[in-house]
C-alpha cells in the first residue's frame, strides 16, 4: 500500500512539474543506455485517438513523442530525450501517458481501422510537429478539428478509459523485463548511497584541500608609523645644519673685520 500511494505521488509530481527525474539520482549508477537507431531522414508521426502522444510507425522499436520529449522503453527501464536520436537519459517512472496507448496500435495502423472505424490518420512531419504539437495541446486541436482521422469518432466515456487503464498497468507489471528492472532497482536501494548534495560538498573540500594555501603577510602597526616618522625626522636633522651653515656664513666676515681692526691698531703704536 505503501509503495502504491508512493508510486501515486511521485506519477503526480512527473505530471504537474516538467523537470527531469533522471540520472541526477544515485540509483541510476550503473543502469546502461538503450542502443542508438539509426535515421536516415527525421521520422514521421502519428497522433494515436483519444491521446496527444505522437508514435513513429515506420521503426521497429516503440517511439513516442508527448509533452515535448521523445520516449522509448527498453528492458524494462524508461529513457527520455529532446531528440529522437541521441541524448538519451534514464527515467526513474513511467510516463503517465503509456497507459493511454493502446498496445494494438500497429495493427489498427497497418489496417487503418480503430475499433471498427476507418482511421484515416495523418503521418506528420517532424518539423510541423516540433512547431506545433504544443498549440494543437493547448486548443485540443485533434479532437476539435480531426477527431484524431477516426470516422464516427465517439469519445470513450471517463470510467471506460479508466478500466483500460488500469488494466494495462497490471499486464505492463506481469512482464519479465519489467519485473527484473523492478529487482535491479530495489537491490540498488538496499546500497547504502552517499546523498548527491553531500557528495558534491566533498568533492569541493578535495579539491580545496589540492589547492596549496599561500599565507598572508599581515600588516602591524609599526610598519604604518615608520613612514611618518622618517618625514618628520628629515627637517629636524636638516634644520641645525642649515642654521650653522648660516651662522658660519655670517661669523666668516665678522672675524676678518677684527682681526684687520687689531692689525691697524698694531701698525699705530708701532708708527707712534
Amino acid at each position: 500500500m505503501k509503495k502504491l500511494l508512493f508510486g501515486t505521488m511521485l506519477l503526480a509530481l512527473v505530471i504537474a512539474v516538467p523537470l527531469p527525474t533522471v540520472a541526477s539520482m544515485d540509483i541510476s549508477i550503473g543502469i546502461s543506455l538503450p542502443p542508438p537507431i539509426v535515421f536516415s531522414a527525421p521520422p514521421d508521426v502519428i497522433v494515436i485517438p483519444d491521446t496527444y502522444v505522437y508514435v513513429a510507425p515506420d521503426i521497429d522499436v516503440e517511439l513516442f513523442f508527448w509533452n515535448g520529449w521523445w520516449w522509448r522503453p527498453w528492458e524494462g527501464r524508461w529513457y527520455r530525450s529532446r531528440y529522437y536520436n541521441r541524448g538519451w537519459v534514464y527515467y526513474t517512472a513511467v510516463p503517465s501517458f503509456y497507459f493511454d496507448v493502446d498496445p494494438g496500435w500497429r495493427g489498427y495502423y497497418r489496417d487503418r481501422n480503430w475499433y471498427g472505424h476507418r482511421w484515416n490518420y495523418e503521418r506528420i512531419p517532424h518539423r510541423r510537429l516540433q512547431q506545433n504539437w504544443k498549440n494543437w495541446h493547448n486548443n485540443r486541436y485533434w479532437e476539435r478539428k480531426r477527431t484524431w482521422g477516426v470516422q464516427s469518432y465517439r469519445p470513450r466515456p471517463q470510467q471506460q478509459r479508466g478500466e483500460l487503464r488500469r488494466q494495462r498497468r497490471e499486464e505492463y507489471q506481469q512482464r519479465p523485463e519489467v519485473q527484473r528492472h523492478q529487482q535491479q532497482r530495489q537491490e540498488l536501494q538496499r546500497k547504502p548511497q552517499v546523498p548527491q548534495p553531500q557528495r558534491q560538498q566533498r568533492e569541493r573540500q578535495e579539491r580545496q584541500e589540492q589547492i596549496p594555501q599561500v599565507p598572508q603577510r599581515r600588516h602591524e602597526p609599526q610598519d604604518r608609523t615608520q613612514l611618518p616618522q622618517r618625514q618628520e625626522q628629515r627637517p629636524q636633522v636638516q634644520q641645525p645644519q642649515r642654521q650653522q651653515q648660516q651662522g658660519q656664513e655670517h661669523s666668516e666676515p665678522r672675524a676678518r673685520g677684527q682681526q684687520h681692526q687689531r692689525e691697524s691698531e698694531r701698525d699705530s703704536e708701532h708708527r707712534n
